[in-house]
């Protein structure tokens, strides 16, 4: 099926639940209207629906390529991206002063939803390179970021990073590949990295990794390890490309998903470029021995990035399942009918969708709400306040990429239950969803990394502080719920009643964490992913509550429009099947210390 951009419910979002016009009011945005806006909304759906989503059943089925002269792309993903470079959508987020177009990522995020959206193998290429603009951007030496950024934010080049190892996975203490400092102040690196996201590729004249090693005095552990620039050519001093730099792709690794999308084995220092004996030449960013804490900004935006590609995915396997719920005819209604009629007429259809559609949804929104605290951290020019967004942020970080990614794989999945059997057929389209979606959860640090961060730095070194703040906000809108009037009342009530009981389970869950972390941390952190799978379900739910607010109060006015009592339906299908989660996940933290105790004296 054709891919739409959800433009209704994407400026729906920015306009009532993330605060566009406070974000554009925000010192910078000056020249920024919602005019602007809802024209660059309009170009990204024009480009995604014409020229990336027919891409993503190809890049399925004709995938990245192998060979010793290097890696060919799938067809039409070249021009695809040569197109998107000519666009400027690379720059769009990024700073006029490094040759971006300085637009708020409250307005990139929904772009970047929607590249996502069209083809997601395509749009890990650029995702990579938004987080190397911005590493470099912050880190980065005054000539490393003039020589390097603006063919990035160009589209002449692109960026990967470069973290794992086969001996290192997520533990990066154990990294090997080793950096040694040459006299002219640059580095040979040698060693070999897996999962390198489109480390070679076809599309783009250079690509510029960002490579984690060591030095050969560095200290043990990850307090060693030191960050490099090293390009797949080398590049002169005028910008112009010089000898191939000795860093290749060995092979791709064959995926479960995403075929489309090129994961290379980098081999750095094989004695396969033009750049001399020794290794790879790089170039060290900052100072040594602080390379972890320089990654560290580019996995914050992949992070990030990663959320907005699961709800990218959900958006689209939900459009392809309603799609065919209302043309598939089979069986009678319940409550009767002349004949077969469409399966979304029967409840557990109508039940699946509105979960669908519901976490789809209630994550987009969670998503650009954060987006919108990361602008005004940036500009206010109130420091406290600034602060405060800024913690509001990074709380939200973790929530963003475990929920919405966690929750693709359950929207995907009831996507191919929709279809029956013929969503187990790989022609109608909806298995592939499922099989992309499965990586999310893992990209940038899995669900219990995002949790283990979220717990430790995100709940306990505050005191909870942040997620208190949610929490009364949460109860103020579950109020007003509860106190709606007019011919929505019944459902507004409904919608309330389930989020402060929901808002009551994740602040249990809150007291419990900082009442035992430290005399039980096992106990705690066992709980750790379903207290953050608790409080993205609760964030979604409160975002859907504000939603179907504004959609009630559009209705008083006069709006006629089906949209908006869509918005409240979504709302009380997530507060009756989504929402009572909370005290379930609740539960699991609690008991969770017991469990884990029992567990390890069974040996099991």
């Amino acid at each position: 099926m054709t891919y739409q951009v959800p433009t209704q419910d994407i400026r729906f979002v920015l306009r009532e639940l993330a605060d566009l016009q406070g974000v554009l009011a925000l010192p910078g945005f000056e020249e920024v209207s919602e005019d602007l806006v809802d024209a660059v909304l309009e170009e990204n759906a024009r480009f995604v629906e014409q020229e990336v989503a027919p891409l993503n059943r190809v890049g399925d089925t004709e995938p990245a390529r192998w060979s010793e002269e290097g890696v060919r792309t799938t067809p039409g993903f070249k021009a695809a991206f040569q197109a998107f470079a000519q666009g400027g959508w690379q720059g769009l987020p990024h700073d006029t002063e490094l040759g971006g177009q300085g637009l708020p990522k409250l307005v990139a995020a929904p772009v970047t939803e929607s590249i996502n959206a069209g083809n997601l193998a395509f749009s890990l290429c650029p995702l990579l390179t938004d987080g190397v603009v911005e590493a470099l951007s912050m880190v980065g030496s005054d000539s490393q970021k003039d020589r390097f950024i603006p063919p990035l934010l160009e589209g002449r080049w692109t960026g990967t990073m470069n973290l794992t190892e086969p001996q290192a996975g997520s533990d990066l203490a154990l990294l090997k590949s080793r950096a040694v400092r040459q006299d002219d102040g640059s580095y040979r690196i040698t060693g070999q990295k897996i999962f390198i996201t489109y480390g070679d590729h076809d599309m783009a004249e250079n690509i510029i990794h960002l490579v984690l090693a060591r030095t050969p005095d560095a200290p043990k552990g990850v307090k060693g390890i030191s960050l490099f620039i090293v390009p797949k050519f080398l590049v002169g001093d005028d910008g112009r490309l010089g000898a191939r730099n000795d860093v290749v792709c060995a092979s791709l690794e064959h995926k479960l998903g995403i075929h489309g999308s090129p994961t290379a084995v980098l081999l750095y220092g094989s004695g396969q470029g033009e750049a001399g004996e020794g290794g790879a030449v790089g170039y060290l960013i900052g100072e040594e021995n602080r390379g972890l804490e320089y990654m560290f900004i580019m996995m914050n935006a992949a992070r990030y990035a990663v959320g907005l590609q699961g709800v990218a995915l959900s958006e689209r396997a939900l459009q392809h399942a309603a799609a065919y719920a209302a043309e598939r005819i089979q069986g009678n209604a319940l409550e009767g009918s002349a004949g077969p009629v469409p399966i979304i007429r029967h409840p557990d259809v109508a039940r699946m969708l509105g979960i669908m559609r519901g976490l789809t949804e209630g994550a987009r929104a969670v998503a650009y709400v954060a987006a919108g605290y990361r602008d005004k951290a940036a500009r206010l020019t109130d420091e406290a306040e600034r602060a405060r967004c800024k913690a509001v942020y990074e709380y939200f970080v973790p929530i963003v990429k475990a929920f919405s990614t966690e929750s693709s794989v359950e929207v995907t999945s009831l996507g191919v239950q929709v279809h029956g059997g013929m969503g187990f057929i790989e022609e109608t389209g909806a298995a592939q969803y499922y099989r992309d979606a499965r990586i999310l959860p893992i990209y940038e640090g899995t669900t219990a990394i995002q949790a283990n961060d979220f717990i430790g730095r995100k709940l306990v070194r505050d005191g909870g502080a942040v997620a208190r703040e949610q929490i009364a906000g949460m109860r103020d809108t579950a109020a007003v719920l509860r106190a709606a009037g007019g011919v929505h009342a019944e459902a507004l009530g409904m919608i309330g009643e389930r989020l402060e009981t929901a808002a009551g389970a994740y602040e249990s869950a809150l007291d419990y964490v900082l009442a035992h972390i430290r005399e039980d941390i096992r106990g705690v952190f066992t709980g750790s992913v379903p207290c953050l799978m608790l409080a993205g379900t609760v964030h979604a739910g409160w975002q859907l509550g504000r939603s179907a607010l504004a959609a009630a109060a559009a209705i008083g006015e006069g709006s006629t429009d089906a949209f908006h009592s869509n918005k409240i339906a979504t709302a009380v299908q997530y507060a009756a099947h989504v929402l009572p989660r909370a005290l379930a996940l609740q539960s699991a933290i609690a008991d969770g210390g017991l469990a884990d105790r029992y567990v390890r004296q069974a040996q099991i």
